[in-house]
């Protein structure tokens, strides 16, 4: 599976963007996705995850304010980002996650002024 992310950019703090995650090559509702971000000098970090069958979970950084969500039908899976701080200032990334394997998407960088 071949993934494209896109949507990133320059907000102020408090705005809001979403992210997007297109797929290809392969069956996407088969796979569960997921969102990662990674700031210089730290390990990666899991945003937020949606399964095969829809079933979410969020850090604990993000809850009430990102909501992963996505189309099967497009081959998707978006982010949206609300009330964002400039700790959220990372490149973003998607994977494709199936039995213990990850593919992954090029980054998309996103970066909150304070």
């Amino acid at each position: 599976v071949q993934l494209q992310a896109s949507g990133g950019g320059l907000v102020q703090t408090g705005g809001s963007l979403r992210l997007s995650c297109a797929a290809s090559g392969s069956i996407f509702s088969i796979y569960n996705m997921i969102w990662y971000r990674q700031t210089p000098g730290k390990q990666r970090e899991l945003v937020a995850r949606i399964s095969s069958e829809g079933s979410t979970g969020y850090a604990d950084s993000v809850k009430g304010r990102f909501t992963i969500s996505r189309d099967n039908a497009k081959n998707t899976v978006y982010l949206q980002m609300d009330s964002l701080k400039p700790e959220d200032t990372a490149v973003y990334y998607c994977a494709a996650q199936r039995y213990g394997q990850n593919y992954w998407g090029q980054g998309t960088q996103v970066t909150v002024s304070s």
